[in-house]
Formats: C-alpha cells, sequence, structure tokens
C-alpha cells in the first residue's frame, strides 16, 4: 500500500513518513501542492494525508481535486486547524476523515486502515439502494426521490448509504461516526448531526413521510415511520 503525504513541516512529514514506512506501508512526501499534484500524476497512491495550509495551494482545493480525480482514493485533512466548521468544511472539500495536530500516530494508524480497508471493499457492494421512493445509485454517485435528483455532497452521500443498508435501526451517533467518518469515541459528534441536519433537508423537505428520525438520547433511525 502507497500513501502521498502532503506536509511542509520537515519534521512532521519526517516523523508520518517513518511511522507508515514502520508499520509495513510505502510512504512519500510532499512538500507543497504543486509537488503533490506531479506525484500523484505519476504514481497510484491508495490513500493521501493532506495538510490543510501548505505555503502554495489550501489543502482543502487539492483534496477537492484529488477526489474529482479520483473519488474511490481516500483522503484524511491532517491540520491544526480544529474548529467544527473547520471540520465541516474538510468534508465539503470531500475528505474521508479529518484529524486535529497534536494527535498520536497509533489514532492517525487506525484511521489509515480502516479507510484503506472501507474502500478496498467499495466494488463489492450493490450497485443500487432503493427504500420507499428514495432511490441511491453506488455506482453513479446519484440519489432521487420521487424520480428527482438530489445534489449530494460526498460526506452526505456516504452518510445516506449508511443510512439506507441499516434502515430500521437506531444508530447512534458515535455510530455514525465510526462508520462514515472512521472514527471513534473521541470525534466531536456535534458534525454528525449537523450532517444528518443537511441530509434531512435535502431529503425529507418536502415530502410528506419522512425517513430520518430522532431518537432523544439514542441517536437516529432511517425507516418510513417512527
Amino acid at each position: 500500500m502507497r500513501i502521498l503525504i502532503v506536509e511542509d513541516e520537515q519534521k512532521v512529514a519526517s516523523f508520518l513518513k517513518k511511522g507508515m514506512e514502520e508499520n509495513g506501508f510505502t510512504a512519500d512526501v510532499a512538500i507543497n501542492g504543486e509537488s503533490a499534484k506531479i506525484m500523484s500524476g505519476q504514481n497510484d497512491y491508495d490513500l493521501m494525508v493532506i495538510d490543510i495550509i501548505l505555503p502554495d495551494i489550501n489543502g482543502l482545493s487539492l483534496c477537492r481535486q484529488f477526489k474529482d480525480e479520483n473519488p474511490e482514493r481516500p483522503v484524511i485533512i491532517l491540520t491544526a486547524l480544529g474548529t467544527t466548521d473547520d471540520k465541516i468544511s474538510g468534508f465539503d472539500a470531500g475528505a474521508d476523515d479529518y484529524l486535529v495536530k497534536p494527535f498520536e500516530f497509533r489514532e492517525l494508524l487506525a484511521r489509515v486502515r480502516v479507510l484503506i480497508k472501507r474502500f478496498s471493499k467499495t466494488d463489492s457492494k450493490q450497485e443500487k439502494l432503493i427504500f420507499a421512493d428514495l432511490e441511491l445509485d453506488i455506482e453513479k454517485k446519484k440519489a432521487r426521490r420521487g424520480g428527482k435528483e438530489i445534489e449530494l455532497t460526498a460526506k452526505e452521500f456516504m452518510l445516506l448509504e449508511y443510512f439506507m443498508r441499516n434502515r430500521g435501526r437506531v444508530l447512534s451517533r458515535n455510530d455514525i461516526a465510526e462508520k462514515v467518518w472512521a472514527s471513534d469515541y473521541s470525534f466531536n459528534t456535534n458534525v454528525v448531526d449537523v450532517y444528518v441536519n443537511f441530509l434531512r433537508k435535502k431529503i425529507d423537505r418536502g415530502f410528506e413521510t419522512k425517513l430520518i428520525h430522532t431518537r432523544v438520547g439514542m441517536g437516529y433511525v432511517f425507516d418510513e415511520s417512527r
């Protein structure tokens, strides 16, 4: 497995490269966005770790470009910017996970392994999910309800897919964070609430039958009725 680390701080980059290689990965370092673009064109990376603050380009723009080129290649944002708004901006740019500096390397390593495992199973997934009048095309990354196409961000799409694969089950915020954001109990679950609200507005607003329901003190359930 080959990983591209986009990080301009030499000590951090060396630390990440050494840690990844000690755990069986091949790791390359790009110190700026332009170098990352060149290296991405020359190598087939399985995952990318990108800092937001780079000397020549915003890491979110770089993330967005790489995800547009290959949606099935996971990206982790690794940055000192750690507010809820920062994280939402990262996920909206297409990031699959977001880790705030300072961090423990073993946590980053665990997230890398989870994402690689998750994306390696993509091809075996059912191509379409259908529930009530909602249809999710996994291969084409499109959603429709009542015949109307719904525009979703990458993270909203993943959240909806998780809901549809677990319809009728009560899903806690920690369950959702672990499966959709590859994060453990330390994850800020406010981000989950924000994204559920985004998704609810897109797939339930204007429809008599609501599909996303809140279970107070427990989490959320995806179903035609409470």
